[in-house]
């Protein structure tokens, strides 16, 4: 049920609608828009009485969502979301494109500041890199853990850069939250369930990477459970899907961005890194993505791939991320969009994150 309130209500107004679904038994999502602001409800199992919402002060009309999933629904909201991080330039969403960078995992604080530097001279406003590394084999390099989140919270106070890094398990999240600007939930972990409500209960946002073999609806169905729990301000990442192909790592699904944009208002990035698993397909897929119409990219760098302790394979050299940051500037503008190269930080902002 979708409660969509006139263009001039007020705050208050907003508010006693809220506190009306809540008195009613069921959960109250205002989504404010750039002309009105909707209430998505949930909770209830069957229909809501609208009559009582239908009355009060300031509502346009009460509407059924028919879609499972709601929140994340261009029923709910029109615009597209835009993520912004106070204190910086930095957005996901929108007419520029985030560009995120950064090696797999985070293997000494040598390693990291050298690819933090090249990436943010190269222009990406967020670092990305692995604290906690789930691995298919139990023997293979697993991350340093909150010793490489400490990395990550001086590379964001040197560089400016906003920092990404995934939480694999509910011990994790805690330590990410803490540490990180934007709290990345996996592939293997795009179905566990209690950890995405978790994740939507950190006031953080959360980037959502599609799982090894999603369809659209189970994808947009896990968003909606961050969502459901009160965080709106989730990141979708398409990251290649498990097929029959074998010249790839994953069949990197380019179709699923313009197909989300349909369906959801939520900014959705493409990760060519995973989703060719070789270095040679990270440039030419990203410049596609960007032409398909994705809101940002999540490009693997590392500066020594041979000797990464993880997807070194597919990890691009840092004068390949500079050419593909320049290529991707070209495609952009094409779209109307832009590649801002570099994130600006206002004063005391880079302690504040913290």
């Amino acid at each position: 049920m979708l409660v969509v309130m006139k263009a001039q209500a007020t705050r208050e107004e907003v508010q006693a609608v809220c506190d009306q679904i809540e008195a009613m038994g069921y959960r109250a999502h205002p989504l404010p828009g750039a002309q009105r602001t909707a209430i998505g409800i949930t909770g209830n199992q069957g229909e809501i009485e609208r009559g009582n919402l239908e009355e009060m002060s300031g509502v346009a009309e009460v509407i059924r969502v028919s879609k499972p999933y709601k929140l994340v629904s261009r029923d709910v909201k029109e615009d597209d979301t835009i993520l912004r991080f106070p204190g910086t330039n930095a957005t996901i969403g929108g007419k520029n494109l985030a560009m995120i960078a950064g090696p797999c995992s985070i293997e000494s604080r040598e390693q990291a500041f050298a690819i933090a530097e090249h990436v943010a001279h190269a222009g990406a406003q967020f670092f990305r890199g692995g604290a906690y590394k789930p691995r298919t084999s139990p023997y293979a390099f697993q991350g340093l853990g909150e010793e490489a989140l400490k990395i990550m919270a001086e590379i964001r106070d040197r560089f400016g850069l906003r920092i990404v890094t995934e939480a694999i398990d509910h011990e994790a999240l805690e330590l990410v939250a803490e540490y990180a600007d934007v709290i990345q939930i996996g592939a293997r972990n795009m179905q566990n369930y209690s950890l995405l409500k978790a994740a939507g209960r950190k006031r953080k946002p959360v980037l959502l990477k599609r799982g090894l073999a999603a369809t659209l609806d189970e994808f947009l169905m896990a968003a909606e459970y961050i969502m459901s729990e009160g965080n709106y301000e989730v990141v979708l990442c398409e990251r290649g899907v498990r097929t029959f192909a074998d010249h790839t790592r994953n069949t990197l699904d380019l179709s699923i961005v313009p197909a989300v944009q349909r369906l959801s208002h939520l900014p959705i990035i493409v990760d060519p890194s995973h989703g060719t698993g070789k270095r040679n397909k990270v440039l030419p897929l990203a410049r596609a993505a960007v032409a398909v119409g994705a809101d940002g990219l999540i490009i693997e760098v590392h500066h020594q791939p041979d000797k990464a302790l993880s997807d070194g394979i597919q990890s691009i050299l840092p004068e390949q991320f500079t050419q593909l940051m320049d290529e991707c500037s070209q495609i952009a503008a094409v779209l109307h969009r832009a590649v801002p190269r570099g994130v600006q930080v206002e004063a005391g902002a880079a302690a504040a994150a913290r």
